[in-house]
């Protein structure tokens, strides 16, 4: 099951960057942004291990400035995720040394919203003339977030 459904990527995609994807495309584009929400809560675990806690909280996430406002912009779409189904996807990876906090998992639909947010801005930003992705702009997309998430 992925993070998010056909319908509503393309509904955030639409509203977030004016971008229209293909039904082929949405499980690519939805599985780099469960890796880039896991690697983001394996960087939490390293930090609430280095803080000496055994809850995974949301200050141990390396939220940038960008990517905060990413998740305030995310909340002005007023598009939903449902926290089941992010957590329901955090199961098909190896679990984690550390559970999260109680206000952490409360965040995670927002974090995987601006995630996908980010991912449409870069993509459109990529190439701003077309509004249709193709395989090309989504691989270019996935280097991106690779370097800076």
């Amino acid at each position: 099951m992925a993070v998010v459904g056909f319908t509503k990527l393309e509904a955030l995609f639409r509203k977030a960057a004016s971008l229209d994807i293909k039904k082929g495309h949405a499980k690519e584009i939805t599985d780099i942004v469960e890796k880039k929400l896991v690697d983001l809560l394996i960087a939490g675990e390293r930090n609430t291990n280095m803080n000496g806690r055994d809850v995974i909280m949301e200050s141990d996430l390396p939220i940038t400035k960008g990517l905060q406002e990413t998740i305030i912009a995310f909340k002005k779409l007023e598009e939903d995720i449902d926290l089941k189904d992010v957590l329901d996807t955090l199961t098909t990876f190896p679990p984690l040394k550390y559970p999260y906090a109680a206000d952490l998992e409360a965040k995670l639909p927002e974090i995987t919203g601006a995630l996908l947010v980010v991912m449409a801005k870069i993509m459109k930003e990529i190439d701003g003339n077309d509004r249709a992705l193709d395989h090309e702009t989504i691989e270019k997309t996935q280097t991106i977030m690779d370097l800076t998430l």
